[in-house]
């Protein structure tokens, strides 16, 4: 089953509470925490057992599943107490960029080495680290994804696979979808309006806005009939009101609620 949801980081500078309440209303079918230090910090990895009931009794309140965490760090000291507040709260995937810089050999190799090593912890606790392909990073395209596949073998790690990076970098996210979709264990999604570097504006993430074929996403996931969350995940809000906010929020549910329809995937 495909589920749907967002990323908290949209409602930066905004309780955690306010974020499930907004979703919910939308018709999300959960959501996933910003743990992103000097971004936005919903759950807080350093003091999570002070917000680990208060977490669980939001969800139930408004009726969101816990789909992930966002900690985009791939330091130790970040990742091991996600990974232990992911088993004790119910949060079964963390998700972190690859870091590196892309084209350049030895950061390929050490950001993969340290990727096993941490999904090895990661499985150790129930849980599944998650790395996509980022802008600049040293995995930044399938090529790349495919390289890192092959090397990481620990059970405990999948594929973030995010259709904006892939856009980015020059490729057709469907095909890209299709190459990788047998480790995809986890998507953040968002639409662009170019292949530049930057993926726009907060309101031309919302997806349906750009040029990426999200609907052929949507089928091809569908069609590999995988159990996974799909997450909105919208940067760069801070400062927006809270109206404008819920409204990228809504937009985007409506739309890929309409895709999943339209492909027989509800």
């Amino acid at each position: 089953m495909i589920k749907l949801g967002a990323n908290s980081v949209l409602f930066v500078g905004f309780e955690l509470e306010t974020a499930m309440q907004r979703l919910a209303w939308a018709g999300y079918d959960g959501i996933e925490l910003s743990a992103i230090q000097g971004m936005c910090e919903h759950l807080r990895l350093d003091n999570w057992k002070a917000q680990a009931s208060q977490i669980r009794d939001l969800a139930a309140k408004y009726g969101l599943g816990l789909h992930a965490m966002e900690v985009a760090s791939l330091e130790e000291r970040r990742l091991l107490p996600a990974f232990e507040a992911g088993a004790e709260i119910g949060i079964p995937v963390i998700n972190i960029g690859p870091g590196g810089k892309m084209d350049v050999e030895e950061d390929f190799q050490r950001q993969t080495d340290q990727i096993q090593k941490m999904a090895e912890r990661a499985a150790e606790h129930g849980v599944t680290l998650c790395c996509k392909a980022h802008v600049g990073g040293s995995i930044y395209n399938t090529p790349t994804t495919l390289r890192a596949m092959a090397k990481i073998t620990s059970p405990g790690f999948g594929v973030d696979m995010d259709p904006s990076h892939i856009f980015r970098a020059g490729e057709n996210p469907v095909d890209a979808l299709r190459a990788v979709v047998s480790r995809v264990r986890h998507v953040h999604i968002r639409d662009c309006p170019t292949q530049q570097t930057s993926p726009g504006r907060p309101e031309e993430q919302a997806c349906g806005r750009g040029r990426i074929d999200l609907f052929g996403y949507v089928r091809v996931l569908h069609e590999a009939g995988l159990d996974v969350a799909v997450d909105l995940e919208v940067i760069g809000s801070r400062g927006y009101d809270l109206g404008r906010m819920t409204t990228i929020a809504a937009e985007t549910r409506g739309y890929l609620n309409a895709c999943l329809k339209a492909c027989g995937a509800r």
